[in-house]
């Protein structure tokens, strides 16, 4: 069995800070297509990886090199899980602004600002705990 990835912990926190101005500026544009940019963001973190992730590699190249070396890390699948969550809201989202249900795209835009905020605000990850609570509640598996 392979350990898993770690990640910088500052990495997704500083990736909450950037999704949640994307998401205010949704919320206050009412622009699905930027919401549809946000939901490809969220994409590429859920199914390819943080390190992948746009808001990721902005960390990596530019942020991390002047806050110092990596302190604390954490496994990369709670945070995964939370970037498939955010996708989920985005693609709600995106279809209610584009299909002309904006108070829909209102609504799963908001709420996946909240999450994001409280992650970029005191680093409450709500994906991630939601992750933890599915992973208990699935019966072992046997070997």
């Amino acid at each position: 069995m392979t350990p898993p990835r770690q990640v910088d912990v500052r990495g997704p926190r500083f990736g909450a800070w950037v999704t949640t101005v994307v998401l205010a500026v949704v919320l206050l544009t009412g622009s699905g297509w930027l919401l549809a940019a946000q939901a490809v963001v969220f994409a590429v973190g859920a199914f390819a990886g943080l390190r992948h992730a746009p808001y990721g590699v902005l960390f990596r190249t530019l942020v991390a090199p002047r806050l110092g070396p990596v302190r604390e890390t954490e496994d990369e699948a709670p945070p995964r899980f939370a970037q498939l969550v955010g996708f989920g809201f985005a693609l709600v989202g995106t279809l209610g602004y584009l299909t002309g249900a904006p108070v829909v795209g209102a609504v799963a835009t908001g709420l996946a600002l909240v999450a994001a905020l409280l992650n970029a605000a005191v680093g409450f990850c709500l994906g991630c705990e939601l992750y933890l609570i599915v992973r208990r509640a699935r019966p072992a598996r046997s070997h």
